[in-house]
């Protein structure tokens, strides 16, 4: 085979590094992006602090005057343009909440959240009394044992007749001191603790009230015998077996029903991660609009003073400190990209679902991110990027952009209702059934054809699910 040398032109996409950073910092959520300006504030020393967001236009234009002639010319024209969209942004802000961003400078003076206190976890609980109880040494030890036996519900799953064989000979713990020391845990200060299956833990709770606790003995002989019936609302065969009125098993069942299944769930409260929403959308003069939250607007800039000592220098593109304050300018404007993107997406959100801020879940609409990229002329990936982790405070709430998108079906007369829209429908049917005869499935998707909506039984049953409402005949009470 004879070897020649062939000359082909072709064309290629390459994402150069800075409109990787601006696309990275479009899809992060604003937790990741006060990280990563953090981290460019350790790294890049041409960055620094600032309390006014309207200084960014002016910093960019100086980080961009340091490269050389022919660069200058090419990213100042892309300079002038984000600068524009810098100001529109800044514009937006000022002219929605009628004052800039706070005026001081120092750092020092932010108000951080404080983090909350930590909770104490029921092993710790529980060792905490246990260390004040009178018992002895060595029944407190046996039933510390039984503490880290527990599982995260509180409950002890492994038997004692298998744990006294796994313990050590020498420690000589017979069976029995591990029974007594199960009694004595389940009596500690949380009742429920410590039963071996669910019966036991409301059994255990009902216990400890008050003798004269109206139809007591009655709750404790269903949890004892027939929590499975319970279970399944047969509440004609427990008023068949028990010989008792409706009205004596409605107070037991009313009494069982404020247990607790989970003696341990207060234990497991963790703190929520709070959410900073990227925009605000509030109505004024009749009309809803939209403004960006100065909250989760990072406070950087381009160091001024090292921009003009480096642009007055001979060597404005060889040294170290150039590329620096070239990578700053870049990261400033695609911050401002970002938060212009993130506007504008809001924006047609806000006016296409303007039922839902007037009329809550039910006013939704069906919307793809392809009808917002056609009207923004974006592509449908930078829409996915500048609706994933972004947050919208409205009067209704604080919900995720991709909260307001959603596939739907057609109705009757033509029109389109969400999914959203329709899971909010069977939530509103749920709440007004009458729990003595509540509604089927298929008595749903009657009640809301007869309102235009065509939902087939099955898609009901599985809308349902997803809203956690339990089927018909656990619905059921007396």
């Amino acid at each position: 085979m004879k070897a020649s040398l062939q000359l082909r032109m072709s064309q290629q996409l390459a994402l150069t590094p800075q409109l990787q950073q601006a696309i990275r910092l479009l899809q992060i959520s604003t937790q990741e992006m006060e990280q990563e300006v953090a981290r460019m504030l350790d790294e890049n020393p041409m960055l620094e602090l600032t309390a006014d967001f309207k200084n960014y236009a002016a910093d960019s234009r100086a980080g961009a005057s340091t490269e050389n002639d022919e660069a200058a010319e090419s990213d100042g024209e892309e300079g002038n343009s984000i600068t524009e969209s810098g100001n529109s942004v800044t514009e937006s802000i000022e002219w929605e909440s009628g004052s800039a961003a706070p005026s001081s400078s120092d750092d020092e003076n932010w108000a951080y959240p404080e983090p909350a206190a930590k909770q104490a976890s029921m092993r710790e609980y529980l060792h905490s009394q246990l260390a004040v109880s009178q018992l002895a040494l060595k029944d407190r030890q046996v039933v510390g044992m039984l503490i880290d036996a527990l599982d995260d519900r509180g409950y002890l799953e492994l038997e004692l007749a298998e744990l006294a064989e796994l313990l050590p000979t020498e420690l000589a713990i017979s069976l029995d001191d591990l029974e007594t020391a199960l009694v004595q845990l389940q009596y500690l200060d949380q009742p429920g603790i410590g039963a071996r299956d669910l019966g036991e833990c409301l059994t255990l709770q009902l216990k400890v009230l008050p003798d004269d606790t109206p139809h007591r003995e009655l709750a404790i002989c269903l949890v004892t015998q027939h929590l499975d019936l319970v279970a399944a609302h047969d509440f004609a065969r427990i008023r068949k077996i028990l010989r008792c009125s409706e009205d004596q098993l409605r107070a037991a069942q009313q009494l069982i029903a404020g247990l607790k299944p989970r003696p341990a769930a207060e234990f497991d409260r963790t703190v929520a991660d709070y959410v900073i929403p990227d925009v605000i959308v509030e109505q004024r003069e009749g009309k809803w609009r939209v403004r960006l939250n100065p909250d989760a607007m990072p406070k950087v800039c381009v160091n001024q003073m090292y921009a003009n000592i480096l642009q007055q220098r001979d060597d404005k593109t060889g040294s170290p400190l150039a590329a620096q304050l070239q990578e700053a300018s870049w990261f400033v404007k695609s911050l401002q990209q970002r938060f212009e993107t993130i506007l504008r997406v809001a924006q047609a959100i806000v006016e296409r679902q303007t039922a839902f801020l007037e009329h809550g879940e039910i006013g939704i609409r069906p919307l793809i991110l392809r009808e917002i990229a056609d009207a923004l002329e974006l592509h449908e990936s930078t829409v996915s990027r500048g609706t994933t982790q972004k947050f919208m405070r409205t009067p209704r709430g604080i919900h995720e952009f991709k909260h307001f998108f959603g596939s739907g079906l057609v109705t009757e007369s033509g029109g389109a209702c969400s999914s959203a829209a329709i899971r909010e429908l069977l939530r509103q049917l749920v709440a007004d059934e009458d729990t003595c005869k509540p509604l089927t499935d298929g008595r749903m998707s009657e009640i809301l054809a007869q309102q235009g909506i065509v939902v087939a039984r099955r898609t009901i049953a599985k809308y349902r699910e997803a809203l956690h409402i339990l089927p018909v005949n656990l619905r059921k009470t007396l």
